[in-house]
């Protein structure tokens, strides 16, 4: 699913096919939802997103054909985290787990609760 139609994040859940992606991606939209407090929940781009009142999206994640991907539009905290960054796959904005079992629920729950701290500048 690189791109899904899904009005809602719920829909788009449930249309994960694989079990063990569905729970992964369902464990990291649980996770956004307990630390990104006051954050709007949206569909953009065809995957769930989050976004801050006033602002523009931080955040988003999807089941990509070869990646549970998570999306971190903060440069500040991708500064902050390079060190256990460093040895993740990730591009400029996108930290990728080639496996639903290779999420880092402990270093993404770290990212969201620094982007939830303050606001700061997306790119």
């Amino acid at each position: 699913m690189v791109q899904s139609d899904a009005p809602d994040v719920d829909t788009y859940l449930a249309g994960i096919e694989d079990e063990a992606r569905r729970e992964a991606v369902t464990r990291l939209v649980e996770l956004c939802r307990a630390e990104l407090t006051g954050f709007d929940e949206v569909m953009a781009y065809g995957m769930p997103g989050y976004v801050r009142p006033g602002g523009g999206q931080e955040i988003a994640l999807a089941n990509q054909k070869q990646y549970v991907s998570f999306y971190l539009m903060r440069d500040d905290v991708r500064e902050a985290f390079e060190e256990r960054l460093a040895g993740q796959n990730m591009g400029k904005g996108c930290l990728r787990f080639g496996s639903a079992a290779k999420v880092d629920y402990g270093l993404v729950g770290d990212l969201l609760r620094a982007v939830a701290k303050e606001p700061g500048p997306v790119c």
